[in-house]
């Protein structure tokens, strides 16, 4: 037993000692061969960078000039430039190889991950490279951070990433780019196929509902599966989260039908991700209008006109509070509402009357208090202001109790006596409502206008009484919903326009206010390129009048 052990000691070292002197030999031959490789790569290197010589020119000094110091410094200059020019030119070469040996091994890890995919399923928990479900953890984990189902705390006003709205035809825009257009049908190709998507994606969230969505099966007229196309899609919203993804809010409506379906969805640099998809019923819900005045019955009079047309005749969904300050023109206004009240059988408003200063923040302040019905939607808006029975349904859509407020951007007029110059009377007021860079602006520093419920109003505090100042109120409260959690919608919308009227600088104000006002004022009055037309007037008169001259001349010679 003691030799055998022996003998198979004796071969087992006999056969290590062979593979030993192969696996040596194997290695020699390597080395030898990478030895050739470089040998090879540095004689090609050095052929490549050998200097080329022209057999037909001169060498120096052969033809009989003297040739200085200056020379032979310069054509050694020449050469090391040469040089390097090569050298910089392979170590390119080398860069991309590199950089496309790079490329090569991602795509075949990306291939060899998809391969480990399909054979281990979607439950697959390997690596976060591998398994689809980190993948979709993490789309999710965009959507839980962005502000989608709540609100972010913002610092101020700055911080709000407003939205874009758009329908079929037209994207109504805050950042308008070069064209300067505030409506305009998507330019760019990549935006139109977007907002074609999005609204296909949401015909097929409505049209295929899963289990889990807030939605019902509807039958139409008879009795078939309701299917909802593009012709149903009445408006949407936008906005991007660079760190995060895009959102976006639909709404569709049958004709013959009251009720609305609201998709959002959300792309988290990926494909869209649908959020939720709900039925919103909007016809028992009525808008409080509350309304701060003071004297201008005149204005307050065409208000009613389209408050006539729109709300009592079209809408009839709507309560009016007045808040009027001061005795004079009170018993004018309490005319006019009288008047429209006996010709439309309308009975839906509050007149309260307050002794005292004009003062917006507490005239809306009070209205919203002067609601005892319990909860009730809100739209704080001023005489100057005409809107649309399309934008309360906005406005309807876009506020819910203790979850979202609406701060639409208006659309801002300029004065239709410099707009319309060149014709002999402005057109009617339905006729100035077009969105163009020469008619208005969207006043994006105004926030005024908003929709919210009065329990989300009062829980926050109303407006801050201590604020003074034209306008500072609107601002501090707006400051308030950003500081708080709920979502605060901020878009421009077609519905809604703010009509000019004449500024007045009064000449009590500080030298430094009344710049300011002058200012604003400008702005308020047109566009930049009417403004230069007015300024150049004189230098363009002078010019005419010189083309006229020289055509005259011309002609009588």
């Amino acid at each position: 037993m003691k030799k055998q052990l022996i003998l198979l000691g004796k071969y087992t070292f006999i056969r290590m000692s062979r593979r030993g002197s192969i696996l040596h030999t194997r290695t020699h031959w390597l080395l030898l061969g990478l030895a050739l490789l470089c040998s090879l790569v540095l004689f090609m290197y050095l052929l490549e960078c050998a200097p080329q010589t022209d057999g037909n020119a001169s060498l120096p000094g052969v033809v009989g000039e003297n040739y200085g110091k200056e020379y032979y410094q310069a054509l050694l200059q020449e050469q090391e430039e040469h040089y390097q020019t090569r050298a910089t030119s392979l170590k390119r070469q080398i860069a991309q190889l590199k950089q496309e040996l790079q490329e090569m091994s991602e795509k075949m890890k990306s291939l060899q991950e998809r391969k480990n995919i399909g054979a281990n399923g979607i439950g697959y928990q390997g690596s976060k490279e591998q398994a689809p479900s980190d993948l979709l953890e993490f789309l999710h984990s965009q959507i839980d951070k962005a502000e989608v189902s709540t609100g972010a705390k913002l610092p101020s006003e700055y911080g709000v990433i407003p939205f874009e709205s758009f329908t079929l035809m037209k994207v109504f825009q805050l950042e308008m780019g070069l064209t300067r257009h505030p409506e305009e049908k998507p330019v760019r190709k990549d935006k139109r196929d977007e907002l074609t998507d999005v609204i296909e994606a949401g015909l097929e969230v409505i049209n295929n509902p899963d289990e889990d969505d807030e939605q019902e099966d509807e039958e139409g007229p008879l009795g078939e599966k309701l299917i909802f196309n593009e012709n149903d899609f009445i408006e949407g919203y936008y906005r991007t989260e660079r760190d995060k993804g895009t959102q976006y809010e639909l709404f569709f409506k049958k004709a013959d039908l009251m009720e609305y379906r609201h998709v959002t969805l959300f792309r988290p640099f990926g494909p869209l991700m649908k959020v939720k998809s709900e039925m919103i019923d909007i016809t028992r819900s009525i808008i409080n209008i509350i309304v701060p005045l003071a004297e201008r019955t005149e204005a307050f009079a065409q208000f009613m006109q389209n408050f006539r047309d729109v709300c009592i005749h079209q809408d009839k969904r709507i309560h009016l509070t007045v808040v009027y300050f001061g005795k004079e023109g009170l018993s004018k206004v309490k005319s006019i509402l009288e008047s429209v009240a006996s010709e439309s059988n309308f009975h839906n408003y509050t007149l309260v009357s307050l002794n005292e200063e004009f003062n917006r923040g507490r005239g809306l302040n009070v209205g919203a208090r002067a609601w005892d019905k319990g909860e009730v939607l809100m739209f704080f808006c001023d005489v100057d202001i005409f809107f649309s029975a399309e934008f309360l349904n906005s406005c309807r859509l876009n506020a819910e109790p203790g979850k979202k407020v609406f701060y639409p951007v208006v659309f801002s007029l300029y004065n239709p006596a410099i707009v319309y110059a060149n014709q002999d009377a402005p057109p009617p007021v339905e006729q100035q409502l077009v969105h163009k860079k020469d008619s208005g602006f969207w006043r994006d520093f105004g926030f005024g206008m908003t929709c919210q419920y009065r329990s989300d109003f009062l829980t926050i505090g109303g407006f801050d009484m201590e604020v003074k100042g034209w306008g500072g109120e609107d601002v501090h409260l707006y400051r308030k919903y950003l500081h708080g959690d709920l979502i605060v919608i901020r878009t421009p919308v077609p519905g809604l326009f703010h009509l000019w009227h004449e500024k007045h600088c009064a000449d009590e104000l500080t030298p430094e206010q009344y710049r300011m006002c002058i200012q604003s004022k400008a702005m308020n009055e047109a566009s930049h390129s009417h403004l230069g037309m007015m300024v150049f007037r004189e230098e363009i008169e002078m010019h005419l009048h010189k083309q006229a001259y020289r055509t005259n001349s011309e002609a009588v010679g």
